[in-house]
């Protein structure tokens, strides 16, 4: 089962201060001295690795890592596992790295990680004859692991937000934003709220708000990392969240709620439209409290005139510059992203595949029928903004898209204000 996003490895509010000041220390298109060299550096060696990731809560490691020592028994795998906290393992990665510790072969990346790490030189660029083999992946799964046009990462896992109604009451599901709101009628109705997401002030609210600019046609920042977001699309998606908590189409509450407040909600028959993650799917439909059971469906976010564009969520698998057997390092990131591998980790851990093949597999959709409408989440996915910056800019967008939607701010002055910090915050 995968995790919501306050306990996995997604939740990205990690140690702002302590990151910001490490990102600034180092240009966007900058590195470490000696970086280039050590990217270089063993990658015709083979040898035993080893493997940083997060706490292994859906157990998929052990058997996978198991299955590659047993073919190669000259280049073991180790598994290290860090806590399954976003900020210490963040923070473990940067201290060793900064250490240039060679033990460290692979590292477990967050998707709004890469570019920070690739700016200071950290992962080895997969060119060359590191060339990855993308074709099969999910467009968004690459750019996400991409950094000023170089592939940095391999996409292990993706993730992507989707619309949880009720069917019972809501027999289609709406695919605009204006029909969505219009359904809101139906909540009234039924002495129901209408529709809820992540808007307490974390991670969850980057995300929400940057789905509403997004899907509005708005951009946060550019290719290069500039802030793009002081635009009439990026304040219309802002202003069309704030209109509707103001008119009640969004509860109160709801300012509040992280991922698990929305769903137990929902679960509870308290709300007709909720955005969340894949991993709601499960609980809604096995938890004993929940009165929800048989009654609701799970369609993409809807937009302007069809899908809205989800924040991406996810994984990717980084190679160290120091490591010292990188020929091993790479065949084993190949190895993880094979179609058997891929569709046991959906099969064992609920991770949402970056293969998009794996999504058609007839036996993995009667397990999970929510596969294909995910698959749509993330083919219209968008990166939450690449940058090396991304602990200050995520707090810029937090904190002005709270106020706006709170009104405590004018939605324009919000944007204008985000626009100030994100550009501040990368300079």
């Amino acid at each position: 089962m995968a995790l919501p996003m306050g306990k996995r490895r997604s939740r990205i509010w990690f140690a702002v201060a302590v990151t910001a000041s490490l990102a600034a220390a180092t240009a966007c298109g900058g590195g470490d001295s000696g970086s280039d060299s050590a990217a270089q550096s063993g990658t015709d060696s083979r040898g035993p690795i080893t493997f940083v990731t997060g706490k292994d809560n859906s157990g998929v490691w052990a058997p996978t890592i198991e299955k590659w020592n047993t073919a190669h028994p000259n280049e073991k795998v180790t598994l290290k596992e860090q806590s399954d906290n976003a900020d210490q393992q963040h923070d473990d990665i940067v201290q060793h790295m900064q250490a240039k510790d060679p033990s460290y072969d692979i590292v477990t990346v967050d998707v709004v990680w890469t570019a920070e790490f690739a700016a200071k030189g950290w992962l080895t660029p997969l060119k060359d004859k590191f060339a990855l083999d993308t074709s099969g992946l999910l467009k968004p799964t690459v750019d996400a692991a991409t950094y000023n046009g170089t592939l940095f990462a391999a996409p292990f896992a993706s993730d992507g937000g989707m619309l949880y109604y009720r069917k019972d009451l809501v027999p289609t599901p709406p695919k605009t934003l204006s029909e969505m709101w219009g359904m809101c009628s139906i909540a009234k109705k039924n002495n129901m709220d209408c529709y809820a997401g992540q808007f307490a002030k974390y991670e969850g609210l980057t995300v929400n708000a940057a789905e509403a600019m997004n899907t509005a046609g708005g951009k946060i920042v550019d290719s290069k990392g500039a802030a793009t977001v002081d635009s009439a699309e990026a304040t219309a998606g802002l202003q069309d969240l704030a209109d509707h908590y103001k008119n009640g189409d969004i509860p109160k509450q709801a300012i509040t709620y992280q991922e698990e407040q929305g769903r137990m909600s929902f679960e509870d028959g308290k709300l007709l439209f909720l955005r969340n993650w894949p991993y709601v799917y499960s609980l809604a439909s096995t938890d004993g409290s929940s009165k929800v059971k048989g009654k609701f469906g799970v369609a993409p976010l809807p937009g302007l005139s069809g899908p809205g564009a989800s924040s991406l969520g996810g994984h990717s698998e980084g190679i160290s510059a120091y490591g010292k057997h990188k020929a091993t390092a790479f065949d084993f990131v190949k190895f993880i992203e094979q179609p058997e591998q891929q569709k046991f980790f959906m099969q064992k851990g609920s991770l949402a595949p970056v293969l998009g093949a794996i999504y058609d597999d007839a036996d993995l959709i009667a397990k999970a029928p929510y596969l294909p409408v995910l698959k749509t989440s993330i083919e219209n996915a968008v990166p939450r903004p690449v940058t090396p910056f991304y602990p200050a800019v995520t707090t810029a967008i937090q904190d002005n898209a709270y106020a706006a939607i709170k009104g405590d701010k004018t939605v324009d002055q919000a944007i204008k204000d985000m626009q100030a910090a994100i550009t501040a915050a990368s300079s």
